[in-house]
């Protein structure tokens, strides 16, 4: 299944709503699958995909190049998938009587959420849909191989290295955080 040609793309921006509903409804297997690749779970992923085909359905005049919309809106998912890992960070409120946390834990743990989230960004795509699939969505190593056609050995390989990224930039936020 490809991409909707470029003159539907260019109907679009001008403004024709058969044309955008075409769009709309032709991007939406390649927005699902990137978002499957990306997300916490399936429902994060259908909800990253939905937001991505609701911003194109309303700012779809403001793309600049009819080519460029696989681009354009791989990266609306990818931010919408980082927003919802980036909630998904955020503890669940207790009530005061129950436990305490000052200002500056509150901080300290956001801050720690906001580091892990952008070390996760930043890895290959292949990594960190291993690293997704494995570490957060909990899914079986056998799995995300299946899931990826890999062999579990190119899975565990992708993991580690994965892994290996985040820690080490993570480790180098923090060597950074205190020399500040």
């Amino acid at each position: 299944m490809s991409w909707p040609d470029e003159q539907l793309v260019a109907c679009a921006r001008a403004g024709d709503v058969e044309s955008i509903a075409a769009l709309v409804s032709g991007t939406h297997p390649h927005v699902r699958r990137f978002a499957y690749s990306l997300c916490a779970s399936p429902e994060d992923a259908e909800d990253a995909a939905q937001e991505a085909l609701i911003i194109l359905y309303r700012k779809i005049g403001t793309l600049r190049a009819s080519g460029a919309l696989a681009a354009w809106m791989f990266r609306i998912v990818r931010n919408e998938c980082l927003r919802q890992l980036r909630l998904m960070a955020r503890p669940v409120e207790v009530t005061p009587d129950v436990l305490m946390v000052s200002a500056e834990d509150e901080a300290m743990r956001r801050l720690d959420a906001e580091r892990v989230a952008t070390a996760i960004a930043a890895l290959p795509i292949d990594q960190r849909q291993v690293l997704i699939m494995r570490d957060i969505q909990g899914y079986s190593g056998r799995m995300v191989a299946d899931r990826l056609g890999l062999s579990t050995a190119a899975m565990k390989s992708r993991l580690h290295r994965a892994r290996s990224a985040v820690q080490h930039s993570l480790h180098s936020s923090i060597l950074e955080a205190g020399r500040e």
